[in-house]
């Protein structure tokens, strides 16, 4: 019987794995261009990166059974410097994986409540992950064009985990605690 949750896994792991190589070249910048204005949706890669944060913080709370709706939004900015964003973009990206890894195939169809403020909206847990996937990668995207106008090489973000490039990622696994065989592991029982 094929695996329903390796998609959403493999999802959560590459995301998480994108915002570690990003978040990896950001540190390289140079003083200034983290907030420097740029060509975006955002204004500058701080704004950006920020945004995709906060915009985990709302839908991954959502996805936990939490309250926590537009308050996450509360502050635009609340990482002031790439450290702060490194360390609450890695916290959410293991709550996240937390969320995906105690999946049942069964809970792909469940209802998670999203609080809007003025409303709640329910949403099947499948198409609200597959969402929240797209939006980063959205805007994973447009910090990955801002970089190129800046001192520091773009990460490749592109990759899907290609089999025959494992050793190629070996490290930045390792530095995550993760292993192949961890993502690409048999259905759970």
């Amino acid at each position: 019987m094929p695996d329903v949750l390796l998609p959403f896994r493999s999802l959560a792991y590459n995301n998480a794995w994108a915002n570690h190589r990003l978040l990896a070249a950001c540190a390289g910048l140079a003083p200034g261009e983290l907030e420097a204005p740029r060509t975006g949706f955002f204004p500058s890669l701080r704004a950006t990166l920020n945004h995709i944060l906060i915009v985990d913080w709302f839908y991954v709370d959502a996805l936990e059974g939490g309250s926590l709706g537009p308050a996450a939004w509360a502050e635009r900015e609340p990482c002031r410097d790439i450290a702060s964003l490194r360390a609450a973009q890695e916290a959410v990206d293991r709550r996240l994986l937390a969320v995906v890894e105690a999946l049942a195939p069964a809970d792909l169809d469940g209802i998670v409540r999203v609080h809007r403020g003025s409303r709640i909206q329910a949403e099947r847990r499948d198409r609200l992950l597959l969402h929240l996937f797209e939006h980063q990668i959205h805007h994973r995207g447009q910090a990955h064009a801002m970089l190129s106008g800046s001192s520091v090489a773009p990460p490749q973000l592109d990759e899907f985990f290609p089999e025959a490039e494992a050793p190629l990622r070996a490290g930045e696994f390792a530095a995550l605690g993760w292993t192949e065989a961890q993502i690409w592991a048999a259905p759970r029982a």
